[in-house]
């Protein structure tokens, strides 16, 4: 009986070339498209109907989108995770996702060797060879591409001879579109001062004239879009759809690889950007100063984690708890701008608002307290410092030094 070979498949040159090698090589191969909000239906179908030609013994096509943002996306929302302070994990995210679904799908087929088509260069191989090993550690890995280190165009050569037709053509930019933002490289980004042109984004700019937009959360989470209900999955890509016109959301991320080489890539999204800045905005209002200092110190390292490939450590699951326990009081509507290139929150409206007159008006008037209270505050929490300044004389060294 041939050995069975689960492939993860996208439809392009590096696991196309991955199917006729494996069937070469005497596999049974299974090929599987995961579906995390980036492909059109259209293109769903296309991917299929190409794995059926280059002869697999079957394709299968997971939709794990809306499992993306319950095991994910929420979390980055919750946490506000801009890695670097720019990029929304757009792409990286959706990695490890997609990996446990390959895997979880070889398990129920029994499959003799797991493959994916990553190249020796990049974060992916990392990401999905981890996965996979920890959800399958006795199932082996193949990477055609990866071990015999092919080239481009040894890998069109080889598709060539063997009677593949397809679109074997580089384009100028190379487009990762997933719900939660779409990467965009090109070779400006393999230097560090290219500038992205225009025409390299997929959303064009076509919206000039500023645009009123509304936000409902419940404890952390989208549930409407200027006044329609909906869930989280759609409250993005509604966001996506108003705002991407207005080319919102683009940046160019420079970062650090898993293997330890920066690297660059533009990117555009609204929808993920926009709601963070508005879910902060409601948190400022909702979150006391501690639970705002530790959730961003926390969501850091859980951003990078994951982008590191590490969705499965434990710690991550302890990391979310702490996230979701935040978000308790994190309801209630936000309304944002939109402009041409750029957004502004301009004010949130809800019931746990902590910016409350009841107990006073900032830089205005106290009501919760008198000055002597506040005079009997500032000698007791200035107190440690002053008997230092006094013992020591250090701090009015420090003070009067040149």
């Amino acid at each position: 009986m041939m050995k069975k070979a689960v492939l993860a498949f996208s439809g392009g040159l590096d696991t196309t070339y991955c199917v006729l090698y494996l069937r070469e090589q005497g596999y049974a191969v299974h090929t599987v498209t995961v579906q995390t909000g980036g492909f059109s239906a259209g293109e769903l179908e296309g991917i299929a109907a190409h794995a059926q030609r280059l002869g697999v013994v079957s394709h299968v096509t997971l939709d794990e989108t809306q499992r993306y943002w319950r095991k994910v996306l929420r979390f980055l929302l919750y946490g506000n995770v801009l890695k670097n302070a720019t990029y929304p994990l757009s792409v990286s995210a959706e990695r490890a996702v997609q990996a446990a679904a390959v895997a979880s799908y070889a398990r129920s087929l029994n499959a003799d060797v797991l493959v994916h088509g990553s190249t020796g260069a990049g974060n992916d191989q990392v990401r999905f060879d981890m996965i996979f090993q920890t959800l399958l550690p006795d199932v082996p890995i193949l990477t055609p591409i990866r071990d015999q280190r092919l080239s481009r165009q040894q890998e069109i050569d080889y598709l060539v001879a063997r009677g593949v037709e397809m679109n074997f053509e580089k384009a100028a930019y190379s487009i990762n579109k997933g719900l939660w933002g779409t990467s965009v490289g090109g070779r400006e980004t393999l230097t560090s001062n290219g500038r992205m042109p225009e025409s390299a984004y997929p959303t064009q700019v076509s919206k000039q004239t500023p645009e009123a937009l509304s936000i409902d959360f419940e404890k952390g989470e989208p549930v409407a879009v200027n006044g329609d209900k909906m869930n989280a999955v759609s409250a993005v890509q509604a966001i996506q759809a108003i705002a991407g016109p207005f080319g919102i959301g683009r940046d160019v991320h420079v970062g650090d690889t898993i293997i330890g080489i920066k690297g660059r890539v533009a990117f555009e999204a609204a929808a993920p950007v926009v709601l963070i800045k508005a879910h902060h905005a409601l948190e400022k209002h909702t979150l006391t100063k501690h639970q705002l200092f530790w959730k961003a110190q926390l969501a850091e390292w859980y951003g990078t984690w994951l982008h590191e490939g590490q969705l499965l450590d434990p710690v991550m699951r302890d990391i979310e708890q702490f996230l979701t326990s935040t978000q308790r009081n994190v309801s209630g509507t936000v309304h944002v701008q939109l402009h041409p290139y750029r957004f502004s929150v301009e004010g949130v409206e809800s019931a746990n608002d902590l910016m409350s007159d009841r107990f006073g008006q900032y830089g205005e008037m106290n009501l919760g307290w008198t000055g002597d209270d506040v005079r009997g505050f500032a000698k007791v929490f200035g107190n440690q410092t002053r008997m230092h300044g006094a013992i020591t004389g250090e701090v009015a060294r420090y003070w009067e030094a040149e």
